[in-house]
């Protein structure tokens, strides 16, 4: 399965520290086992997956798009709840 990232994801990882991005990655790997298990969204964000998971004890979302007919998961944005949706719907 192909992983793609945006720039904003990008940016985002360039900021968290080692541990930080190995639990990331950890996440990102049970994605790929299972994309469908992450929330799926509705209204303005149709089609956008979250998945929320624990980064040093804090509770972070990861925005992803699962591509079906081209196995293909799309990283769209990770953070804080705080302004997360607002900042994805942008």
């Amino acid at each position: 399965m192909k992983i793609l990232q945006t720039n904003r994801f990008q940016k985002a990882v360039k900021k968290l520290h080692a541990n930080q991005k190995a639990e990331l990655d950890n996440a990102i790997k049970l994605l790929v086992q299972n994309p469908e298990i992450g929330e799926l969204k509705k209204g303005d964000l149709a089609g956008i997956r979250v998945y929320k998971f624990n980064m040093q004890n804090q509770l972070t979302l990861l925005g992803y798009r699962y591509i079906d007919h081209e196995p293909c998961l799309l990283m769209l944005s990770v953070g804080s709840h705080e302004n997360f949706y607002r900042d994805l719907k942008a």
